[in-house]
């Protein structure tokens, strides 16, 4: 059975579950590659449903669409984009801080450092581990 190659909006975004708004904002965004032809003769093919079914993986993993569009781009280059920063005043950066003792926190940006919440919990377990085998070896 040959599988289409070519869908409208329509079709593409029954096959991803997305609602055609939310498939055209991607567009317009550059999340996903402008369509084949024009108006009513635009067409989709599997890059295009490739790349939506990637933004819906990222995004159940906890991923901003800023940093997705970052990752899409990496992989249509092949060159690292490195992760947005704020820049201005009033840009908002959500961390976590995790308290290791007195004295002692660790601070982590999630997005930037394209964690997801279980390599963080590893990372902090980790530090947590590393930092009791070094205050019994000062002790030394």
């Amino acid at each position: 059975m040959n599988e289409p190659t070519q869908f409208t909006l329509t079709e593409l975004s029954a096959l991803v579950e997305l609602p055609v708004r939310t498939v055209r904002y991607y567009i317009q965004t550059g999340l996903i590659a402008k369509p084949g032809g024009q108006g009513r003769g635009a067409h989709y093919n599997r890059e295009h449903l490739n790349q939506l079914l990637e933004i819906k993986k990222w995004q159940k993993a906890g991923l901003s669409l800023e940093r997705i569009k970052t990752l899409l781009q990496e992989g249509r280059d092949g060159v690292p984009v490195p992760p947005p920063m704020p820049k201005n005043r009033g840009d908002i950066s959500v961390c976590s801080h995790i308290y290791l003792g007195d004295g002692i926190e660790l601070v982590i940006d999630p997005q930037r450092a394209d964690l997801t919440p279980e390599l963080v919990r590893a990372l902090t377990a980790g530090t947590i581990q590393l930092l009791n085998h070094l205050k019994e070896h000062d002790h030394d």
